[in-house]
């Protein structure tokens, strides 16, 4: 079974991206549960959280279909010693917010280094921070998302995912969320349906499929190997369409929100629709 959606507003409260994901013809989503450019938010309401779950059940959207995303702020990897303690305090929060609404992923981008700290030195403090966030909540993964490894983000190599994955010590509750145009950004051929598969193994044997808790699926306007995060709509760009089919027929990849962050929000049903349409073809 493939749960295809897109990353929804949550304006009005966060059962309004349920209603957005039903729009759009989606049996997954993803939302952000607070802004994502601001460390501090609101609590959630017990109004807003009923909300939330009733909206869920009605439209039938289990956890398992829902890819929660934390604020872009967070810095897991931070090399000073306050803005480390910011991050993972906001980590916290995203966690416990995800409890309250019942969901149990969460995706984030693993951290940087600023040019202050080595590349191993900060995988190691990636993997501190999920260790002591997973020690103080209950029931939410946290799932790393590769990056196109702009600037000093790390986690653009399968490797920095390993890596990360092998320090945290309940392996049960971390994951990995597949992002194709930061992989493609990366160095990661996508182009053709040879090239798909061929990455595709090499992230089973890097990191393993069993880690695999959702993917994004975006075309590329960057090129290839670029380290430059552009976002493009299906097709449309340096990846292609072979590389979507190819991941909508894979049957390692299912059970698990394939969430679109492309470009042109106009059209996410029509993709939903396409992708839909390549599992038949």
């Amino acid at each position: 079974m493939k749960y295809v959606g897109a990353h929804v507003s949550a304006a009005g409260g966060p059962d309004q991206a349920v209603a957005r994901a039903v729009e759009i013809g989606a049996n997954a989503f993803a939302l952000f549960t607070k802004n994502q450019r601001q460390w501090k938010a609101k609590p959630l309401t017990d109004e807003a959280i009923a909300a939330f779950r009733t909206a869920c059940d009605e439209h039938g959207f289990g956890p398992q279909q829902i890819l929660p995303h934390d604020s872009y702020l967070i810095n897991l990897g931070h090399p000073d010693a306050e803005g480390l303690a910011k991050s993972r305090a906001a980590f916290l929060d995203e966690f416990q917010r995800c409890e309250q609404l019942g969901l149990t992923l969460l995706n984030f981008h693993p951290g940087s280094h600023l040019k202050k700290i080595s590349e191993s030195e900060c995988l190691t403090r990636i993997a501190d921070s999920i260790n002591e966030v997973l020690s103080q909540t209950r029931g939410v993964t946290a799932v790393i998302e590769n990056t196109a490894g702009q600037g000093t983000n790390l986690g653009w190599r399968f490797e920095h995912l390993a890596e990360i994955i092998e320090q945290v010590e309940d392996r049960s509750r971390v994951g990995v969320c597949i992002d194709t145009c930061h992989a493609f950004a990366a160095g990661y051929d996508l182009r053709t349906a040879e090239a798909t598969h061929t990455t595709l193994d090499e992230f089973g044997a890097v990191v393993g499929f069993d880690y695999l808790r959702g993917m994004h699926l975006n075309d590329a306007k960057s090129e290839f190997a670029s380290r430059v995060d552009r976002h493009h709509s299906l097709g449309k760009g340096n990846i292609g369409a072979a590389a979507f089919t190819t991941i909508m027929r894979d049957s390692r990849i299912d059970g698990i929100p394939l969430i679109l962050e492309t470009v042109e929000p106009d059209i996410w049903h029509e993709e939903i629709a396409w992708l839909r349409e390549q599992q038949e073809a």
